[in-house]
Formats: structure tokens, sequence, C-alpha cells
């Protein structure tokens, strides 16, 4: 068999016990830190299983997703891959610089000299918190480097399966060096039948992603496009075989400078159902918890 001899709870839950007894570390929630305090309670971290993000286009779920999976890296013990089909290496980097830099990711693509130019060079080369510019770019990436060291991103294209998919996991594991990975699939309706209509995709491609992360043991975040509007809950109904289920929301409010969005956890095996609410820099790079947990 492939998970060895059949054995009963009563042959296993001695051993149980026992790991749980070496666990000495005091955690407040069970699995990874997300980097967003109320989101880590509502999922109580993340863990093992398939979480799909849902949004409509331009909504903020390649923003969210990108920055979950580098605060995943920075803040535990682990690694993060990163499959994109829509948007470039280069395009991901420019927002993870631009929200740690405090930049435009527009100016950011302009290079450094237009940095210099608009900016100037720091006039005291060395200080401990160099001005927004070309510097401050510079001092981001290089103080990011060590946890970037264990981010990987795979650009895809129409012909990427869930095949390439569990060998590129593989890949990133050892590469990294850690059996502790956290999966983030962008725009995760390419990987269906495109032959197919968009609903008759979804539960296919999470029936596929959810096998993956429970035999390789791993979370994964999948999004996916929202097309209709309609209640937040129809979701929980649409991706039956998802562990969580988010759904991404304009609240067309906010600023001149943020956009207010509601995350709304419909579906949540490890936890109860919430709605979380992000303001989001204008140009989507840099997602903030806001106040309003409920």
């Amino acid at each position: 068999m492939a998970n060895g001899p059949l054995k009963s709870e009563g042959a296993e839950i001695d051993g149980f016990i026992a790991a749980l007894e070496n666990t000495r570390e005091v955690k407040d929630i069970a699995g990874w830190r997300s980097g967003f305090a109320a989101l880590d309670r509502a999922l109580n971290g993340l863990s093992r299983g398939l979480y799909l993000l849902v949004g409509p286009p331009a909504s903020g779920k390649t923003a969210l997703a990108k920055q979950l999976a580098d605060q995943v890296v920075r803040l535990n013990d682990g690694a993060a891959l990163f499959f994109t089909f829509a948007e470039t290496k280069n395009d991901l980097r420019v927002r993870t610089l631009a929200r740690l830099s405090g930049l435009e990711a527009r100016e950011i693509r302009r290079g450094a000299g237009y940095l210099l130019h608009t900016y100037g060079a720091a006039k005291q080369p060395g200080a401990d918190e160099p001005p927004i510019g070309w510097d401050k770019l510079k001092a981001v990436a290089a103080e990011s480097k060590s946890w970037l060291a264990r981010l990987y991103i795979v650009e895809c294209g129409l012909r990427t399966t869930f095949e390439d998919i569990e060998r590129d996991v593989f890949a990133a594991r050892e590469a990294a060096h850690s059996q502790r990975l956290l999966v983030v699939v962008d725009d995760a309706q390419r990987l269906g039948a495109m032959s197919l209509p968009l609903d008759a995709r979804l539960p296919l491609v999470v029936e596929r992603l959810t096998d993956v992360a429970l035999r390789l043991d791993l979370p994964i975040v999948a999004a996916w496009p929202e097309l209709d509007s309609g209640a937040p809950e129809r979701w929980a109904e649409r991706a039956v075989g998802a562990d969580v289920v988010m759904v991404l929301r304009d609240e067309r409010s906010g600023d001149a400078f943020t956009r207010r969005l509601t995350l709304h956890i419909v579906k949540n095996r490890g936890g109860a159902k919430a709605k979380l609410a992000f303001d989001f820099t204008e140009n989507l790079t840099l997602a903030l918890e806001a106040s309003g947990e409920r």
C-alpha cells in the first residue's frame, strides 16, 4: 500500500501524542504565518491544502498572492514557489521592490537613470535609511536577498501541466534544502482544458490541485477569476473540493491613494468564516490589513 500497512487508531495514537509532546514551541496558530494577523487568526495559519483566491480581473489577486508568498518566506522557515501565467518574472520583481521601497512600480521600470534624475543620489552614502530613490531601491534589494534566496518564480505557458507543477515542487524543495514549501498558482484557470468553459474547468482544477497539495504535503494558493457578479458565498458550492475559499471584492471606497477591498472567507475547513478588510495602494503593490475584521 502507498501509505504502508493498515494500522488501527489504537496503534497510531501513542505516536501522535508523542509528536504533540515534542512540540515545545508556543504557537498562537497551527500553520505558517502569512504576515497578515487577522488572516492568520481566521485560517489558523497556512497549512496543507488548497486555498482558492477568487476575484474579478484587476482586483488585486496577483498583488495579494505575491505579497503573501513574500511574507511567508520572510516570516517562516521555508520556501515558496510562484507559478505565473500572465506576468513575467520582472513584473513580479517590480511589484516586490515597489512594495518594499515605497517607489512607484512605473518609476522602477524606467530604471536607474530616471530615478537618479528624479530623486538624485543619496547625500550620505552608507546611512542606515537612504532616501527614497535609486539608493533606496538597491538597499532594499540587498537586504531582501537572504529570504529571496528561498523564493522561486516559474513563468508558465499554454502547455504547462499539473505534472510540470509537481516536478517544479520537487526541484524547489531540493534547491531550497527544505521540504516546507508554499505553492502559489496565479491564473490557475489556465491549467485546465482551455476548450472547456470556465465553470466546467473549475472543479477539475480544484480536484487536481487539492490532490497535489495532499500528496506532496504543502499549502497551495490558487488564484481564479470571477467574471460574473453575485453573492461571494456561492463560491463555497462552486469549489467544493477546496479547503479554503476566499473571495476578493472591491468596496469602491478609499481615497486618492488607497482602495478598500474585502476578503470574504466563505469556506474554511480550519475555522470560521470571516470578512477581512484590506487597504491596497492605488497601484496594487501593497496590501495592508485594515480595521474591520468580522
